[in-house]
């Protein structure tokens, strides 16, 4: 493991892979406001799945991308206790909450994305901030953000920091997006998991058109296919109701754009959760396009999974 962290050291394992004798929940800190709030976010699913919430933040080491040859040692002195500071500020943040799971922080030297994409083959989950509000931004949505979630090996869960609500005084049902392909029925999996977990409802969305459709056709659910669709969501969920008895599931069916349908349920719900890549995605494509499409544009957490 190349980078230095501080606290509940962790070992390494073949080829770099990070082990720990706990699986951690992973959250990237880099001292915004976002990132804050994807602390407290994870300090509160760390808690409810009894597990370690570790806090990564990244300084610049030696031969660090874009670090000029021959910085003086008092500029890696200084990043370090920057660094430090950001740690310390997220663990004092996180015991501000009601939430108080067991926490450790790491140090490390390596770029942002490719330490939090390591840490993502033994985590649980990895949180990231996204503090973004103009339009060019929101298009980006942050290198970092983008990379882990196009690459991590785990589930990744993106949450912005709204001026206007702090993230864990957002309610309302868990969303999931079903298409009835493979990617989404891990989706499925992990939202059943999380709405059980926080005690609230599914909401379960099918929508079942990638074409434009004009709007006095937008809530058309009838005929054949409108049958084989509900047939489809149906399957998706056949299962889960006896593994989560607790869990009550409402269905939502509706011949529209996933990205605009989805976007509109997510207003009202606490997490949204979609695969990485649908029944339309390219062969090698790591990302899909309306996953990538909601994360510009969605208020309330969002998970990718894989």
């Amino acid at each position: 493991m190349r980078g230095r962290h501080t606290s509940t050291p962790a070992r390494s394992g073949p080829e770099g892979v990070v082990m720990s004798a706990h699986r951690s929940i992973v959250v990237g800190v880099d001292g915004s406001d976002a990132s804050l709030e994807a602390v407290v976010w994870g300090a509160r699913e760390a808690a409810l799945r009894n597990a370690v919430l570790s806090r990564v933040t990244t300084v610049p080491g030696r031969g660090f991308a874009g670090i000029p040859v021959g910085m003086p040692a008092a500029f890696f002195e200084q990043e370090e206790a920057d660094g430090r500071r950001r740690l310390d500020e997220a663990v004092k943040y996180a015991q501000n909450t009601t939430w108080a799971p067991e926490m450790d922080t790491h140090l490390c030297t390596g770029p942002p994305a490719s330490e939090l994409v390591e840490r993502s083959t033994s985590a649980i989950m990895v949180v990231v901030g996204a503090g973004r509000h103009n339009a060019l931004e929101r298009a980006l949505l942050g290198s970092v953000s983008a990379a882990v979630v196009t690459h991590a090996h785990c589930p990744v869960v993106v949450v912005r920091d709204l001026p206007y609500l702090p993230v864990l005084d957002i309610t309302g049902p868990v969303v999931v997006g079903v298409d009835g392909s493979e990617h989404s029925q891990r989706a499925v999996a992990v939202a059943f998991e999380e709405a059980s977990l926080r005690g609230v409802d599914l909401l379960a969305v099918h929508v079942w058109s990638d074409i434009e459709i004009p709007i006095p056709f937008h809530r058309l659910e009838s005929g054949d296919t409108g049958v084989q669709e509900r047939v489809v969501l149906a399957e998706s969920l056949a299962g889960y109701a006896e593994q989560y008895p607790d869990v009550y599931v409402r269905s939502v069916v509706a011949m529209d754009r996933p990205t605009r349908r989805l976007r509109e349920y997510a207003n009202g719900a606490q997490l949204l959760v979609v695969g990485s890549r649908g029944r339309g995605g390219f062969t090698g494509m790591l990302l899909g396009s309306t996953s990538r499409a909601l994360l510009h544009s969605v208020s309330c957490p969002m998970m990718v999974a894989r």
